[in-house]
Formats: C-alpha cells, sequence, structure tokens
C-alpha cells in the first residue's frame, strides 16, 4: 500500500466556532492518538485528505512542525447532507507494528442456477495485519453456491500477511432462495369494492 503524504498543522483553537473556521478555510479538524501518547489536535488540508481516504485504510505520514507520524484513519466523521469530512481520528502506528483493520469482501463467480440471492451478513472482515501493508480488500469465489450454503470468516483465504482477527465461526455471506410474492386473492378485491 503506497504512503500518502500529508502536512498537518497544529491546532491551538477549539470548539464550535473554531471548527467552523477551520472547516471555511477548507482544512479539517483531527485528533492524532495511539501508544500511550497525549492526543494531538491538528488540521489537514481538506482536499488531499479527501483524496487520501478515498483508499481503504490509508496509510498516511504526516508532517507535523518538522516531525514525521505516520497514522491511519480510525474514524471519519461527515457532513450528513454535504457528504463533506467534518472532523477524523487518526491512529499512530509504527512499521512493522501489527493493527487490527476491517477489509472490505468482495465476491466473484456465480450462483447456482435458480432463484438463489447472495445475502452479505457482513460486508468487512476485521484482520491483524502489518500497519505498511494493509490490504485493502479480500475476493471470495461464491461460483456454483446453491441455496443454504453459506461461507464462514474462517473459510475465507486472506492476503498474505492478514491474519483473521474477528470470530471465525461468524457467517459472512449466505446464499437464500428468492421468495416468490404470493398474489393477491381475487375474491377479497372484489368483497372490498362491493361494500
Amino acid at each position: 500500500m503506497a504512503e500518502v503524504k500529508l502536512a498537518a498543522q497544529v491546532r491551538t483553537e477549539f470548539g464550535k466556532g473554531a471548527a467552523r473556521r477551520t472547516r471555511r478555510a477548507n482544512l479539517v479538524p483531527a485528533v492524532i492518538y495511539g501508544h500511550g501518547a497525549e492526543p494531538v489536535h491538528v488540521t489537514l488540508p481538506g482536499h488531499d485528505l479527501m483524496m487520501a481516504l478515498k483508499t481503504a485504510n490509508v496509510l498516511i505520514g504526516l508532517e507535523i512542525d518538522g516531525k514525521d507520524a505516520l497514522v491511519i484513519p480510525k474514524a471519519v466523521q461527515r457532513n450528513p447532507l454535504r457528504g463533506d469530512i467534518e472532523h477524523v481520528d487518526l491512529l499512530t502506528v509504527k512499521r512493522g507494528e501489527k493493527v487490527n483493520v476491517e477489509i472490505a469482501v468482495h465476491v466473484e463467480g456465480d450462483l447456482a442456477p435458480g432463484g438463489n440471492l447472495l445475502e452479505y451478513v457482513q460486508n468487512t472482515l476485521l484482520v491483524e495485519a502489518e500497519a505498511t501493508h494493509i490490504p485493502e480488500s479480500v475476493t471470495v469465489s461464491v461460483a456454483g453456491l446453491d441455496a443454504g450454503a453459506s461461507v464462514l470468516a474462517k473459510d475465507i483465504t486472506l492476503p498474505k500477511g492478514a491474519v483473521l482477527a474477528g470470530d471465525e465461526d461468524a457467517v459472512v455471506l449466505q446464499v437464500v432462495t428468492a421468495q416468490a410474492e404470493e398474489p393477491a386473492a381475487e375474491g377479497a378485491e372484489g368483497e372490498g369494492a362491493e361494500a
């Protein structure tokens, strides 16, 4: 995974008014925490951060007052109407350190013929991986699966260097039979119209 470089500035103002002024300047307030250190409040360039966060579990190299920090996004708050980023929590990591992250589950292949539907019980998997080698996603083949079949977390082949960190017996995908809608009884409709 490529590392994205961003320049951060330490924040000295706090509260709603300060956050609004920061956002008007196209900056995003953020907090960096982890490794037992005191949280560091910073601002990040809005557009560059938005572009970086398009990659799931992106590794971000921050330059803060001449010091370098390696972080991954832990929580992103977005405006519910506009969708722009309002605040980010970042977790400090070190090269070689293992971290727990959720990766997306993608499927490939066609289900067995018939009225089968694929249901995502979980669309992500919790895995442990090295901070500098976090996989973006995992792909699962559902080719030929029939109704009643399910894929457990332990059945999924993870990318090299990743280990399952969640419940290994958790159902991730299952195949169900499509339910046909019952036709409405004609007599019931006619009776209501006459009354």
